[in-house]
């Protein structure tokens, strides 16, 4: 789970070293929140349209919107945000880098919802072709991871693909202005290209491939210490929403109320919601704390993230255990409350 959303390396890099600003103490009924989110098509769209956040956990809530997932890190880094969505490669890059983060809900497997598509015209009717081409992916994302991980399936050198560092806004700009022959990309940018391109492959296929990505909600360490109930608050309402959808996706149509507020907040199509909400897996909470998840796996899958960055160039390091950058507690906590 704008999107392993999304930003140069080097930036994210030293964004990453920064010091986390300390968060300040207020009284609970001064309790301030700052989120960043992605425009993902999910569930969770919906409380936030409604306020149901602020309602839940008691806090004055500052929704912030960003284009990527390195980005999200950066302001997380900086102490900007306290609550942040990213994708797998993004929160890979961050753990490996040791940011004192806590993965605290994962929002699902990332299947069709991000894709690989080129251009009508452009000459690439199969993988081999993309040789010589410019193809766009916003760095450390989980489209670049996916992308890179697709070439390598492929037995494609990455150095003979001309691989551009645009954010998905950009993208649909440069693609409109006929710069680039692909892109790999989410929604709505996804949407856009779709129009005049097709789709070479999907974060499903890749996931096939043995590179699997997914999204997920991070906290600050020092904010999830010193404001315990507010974070359990945030993955509760979160874990209600993936279970509403969950219980009765067909009425999430595209003439529901649901589908309406995900498309405000997110700029996809209302019409392409009900397919963009299928693109994933979205887990409820008590599948949050399991082996697959929380409880073990998506450890892993950081780990292994970690590694084909590592073999990639992209990061200096790998640890011998990121177990620490994942946590059962909140999930737990939800579970129990409810």
């Amino acid at each position: 789970m704008s999107r392993l959303t999304r930003r140069t390396f080097v930036a994210t890099a030293a964004a990453i070293g920064l010091t986390l600003a300390a968060g300040a103490t207020a009284r609970a009924d001064e309790t301030k929140l700052t989120i960043g989110y992605q425009t993902v098509v999910e569930p969770s769209k919906v409380p936030q349209a409604d306020g149901l956040y602020e309602k839940a956990s008691h806090a004055t809530i500052d929704w912030k919107k960003f284009d990527s997932g390195a980005d999200v890190i950066a302001a997380i880094a900086s102490g900007a945000i306290d609550i942040g969505y990213v994708g797998s490669s993004p929160l890979a890059a961050a753990a490996s880098r040791e940011l004192p983060i806590e993965t605290i809900f994962v929002v699902g497997l990332i299947g069709e919802s991000e894709a690989l598509v080129v251009r009508d015209g452009a000459g690439i009717a199969e993988p081999k072709d993309l040789a010589g081409k410019k193809i766009a992916v916003p760095f450390v994302s989980t489209t670049h991871y996916s992308l890179l991980a697709a070439l390598k399936h492929w037995n494609i050198d990455p150095k003979t693909v001309e691989i551009l560092n645009l954010r998905p806004p950009e993208i649909a700009a440069a693609w409109e202005r006929g710069d680039i022959d692909g892109a790999y990309v989410w929604d709505p940018a996804l949407g856009k290209i779709k129009e005049n391109g097709k789709v070479l492959t999907d974060s499903a296929k890749v996931a096939t491939f043995g590179a699997p990505t997914f999204d997920a909600w991070i906290v600050r360490t020092d904010y999830a210490k010193e404001h315990p109930d507010v974070v359990k608050a945030f993955v509760k309402t979160t874990g209600q929403a993936y279970a509403d959808f969950r219980a009765k996706p067909e009425s999430w149509d595209a003439k529901s109320d649901q589908a309406a507020k995900i498309a405000r907040l997110t700029g996809a199509k209302i019409e392409e919601v009900p397919a963009l909400l299928k693109g994933y897996h979205f887990p409820l909470l008590d599948e949050q704390a399991s082996a697959a998840l929380l409880g073990g796996g998506t450890a892993k899958a950081i780990a292994d993230a970690s590694a084909f960055l590592k073999e990639q160039g992209k990061i200096p390091a790998v640890l011998p255990d990121y177990s620490g950058a994942v946590t059962t507690k909140f999930v737990t906590e939800a579970l129990a409350s409810n």
